[in-house]
């Protein structure tokens, strides 16, 4: 049980779609490279991870889970496309609702940030941009290591249908595993990201161009898994200062209030902003303030989730200002302090994290050896 001494705003409740939370400290989705691979089933390591993680009525959202083989963009990563993963991810919604916590999947298709070995088809983007698979800097992760991204290809318009179903199907997909919802990754650079910005989308057709036909791909997407599963048990995370994947805007002040205020009238579970205070997987300042998720409440009434390298201290100061976001969402936190609600609510040293074993495929080092403070202190006893 998470308590909390004194007046703190992140141990108060919030209603999150139809779920009522005890408190407001997120767990992020984390790429983490754990499932099994070929097949995207995730296995015993990721079961325990979650397990290890759940806080009662605490949120977790998964790791970014993708929607199809071809929107599977790095070795080690989990899908939600078959049964034999919908199996797998069963057993992980179970155990955290065992636990009293509740998970949503972040569904994904990574577009042009994809290799050939694991999308096992030429990666699709809204347009072709030679650019960014010639930018030595754009590399994903494969099975021998991190590889130049592959050449990729502009989608066709009569197949852009076919990604909203595969959305609407992951979605699905996710009910029969047990999710309590879906949040739809929008967010650094990846496939509906780069339908959102003019630096990746340089169509001319109605998918294109003005901010309002650039947005149509994510709001069609909203649409069909709202159809599936209601608007209530649906998110969506943007990034709207991140350049991380060369994704880039000309104006994007004007692109992000838009996308805020017409999923204003959706009735989303949260939007889920990432501050500039990150870039990918740099901090770039531990005690900015969140900018994004204030600037965004001028148009976004309904629940927000703001991350971006906070701590407890920035965290509740970011929540009693009242006037962004209503959640914080913890990633590297999480990654080492698998009790990270109970450590911030009573005072308790945080364990640090090493970011060498973020992303190392199937290993459990680095994964679930991280002990809760319990095991700690009584190791020091």
């Amino acid at each position: 049980m998470v308590t909390s001494e004194g007046n703190s705003t992140l141990f108060t409740p919030v209603k999150v779609g139809p779920l009522t939370l005890s408190h407001r400290v997120v767990m992020a989705p984390m790429t983490r490279q754990r499932a099994d691979q070929p097949s995207g089933i995730p296995g015993d390591l990721p079961l325990e991870y979650y397990g290890q993680r759940v806080s009662e009525g605490g949120l977790i959202i998964s790791e970014a889970i993708a929607v199809s083989r071809l929107g599977h963009g790095g070795y080690g990563s989990p899908g939600l496309w078959n049964d034999d993963q919908v199996a797998g991810w069963r057993r992980i919604t179970d155990a955290v609702h065992d636990g009293g916590g509740f998970i949503f999947a972040q569904l994904w298709h990574t577009g042009r940030r994809s290799h050939v070995t694991t999308s096992f088809q030429t990666p699709v983007s809204p347009s072709q941009d030679a650019s960014f698979w010639a930018n030595p800097a754009n590399t994903v992760s494969t099975e021998h290591g991190y590889a130049p991204v592959s050449p990729h290809r502009a989608l066709d318009i009569d197949e852009i249908p076919s990604v909203v179903e595969e959305f609407a199907m992951a979605t699905r997909n996710a009910a029969a595993a047990g999710f309590d919802g879906v949040e739809l990754h929008a967010a650094y650079g990846f496939l509906l990201d780069q339908f959102l910005q003019d630096g990746s989308n340089r169509r001319t057709d109605r998918y294109g161009g003005p901010v309002a036909n650039r947005f149509r791909l994510l709001m069609e997407v909203v649409e069909a898994v709202s159809a599936v599963r209601g608007a209530d048990r649906v998110a969506v995370r943007i990034s709207p200062s991140s350049t991380f994947n060369d994704i880039r805007d000309s104006d994007p002040h004007a692109l992000f209030g838009h996308v805020a205020a017409a999923l204003d009238d959706v009735g989303l579970a949260y939007l889920h902003v990432i501050e500039p205070r990150v870039s990918g997987f740099t901090l770039i300042d531990a005690h900015a303030g969140p900018v994004a998720s204030q600037e965004l409440r001028k148009s976004f009434r309904g629940t927000m989730i703001a991350a971006g390298g906070f701590e407890p201290d920035t965290a509740e100061a970011a929540l009693s200002a009242g006037d962004g976001a209503d959640l914080i969402a913890f990633a590297r936190h999480f990654v080492s302090n698998p009790d990270l609600p109970e450590r911030i609510a009573a005072g308790l040293p945080l364990s640090p994290y090493d970011r060498d074993t973020f992303y190392t495929p199937l290993q459990a080092h680095g994964y679930i050896d991280y002990p809760p403070y319990s095991d700690i202190e009584s190791a020091s006893a």
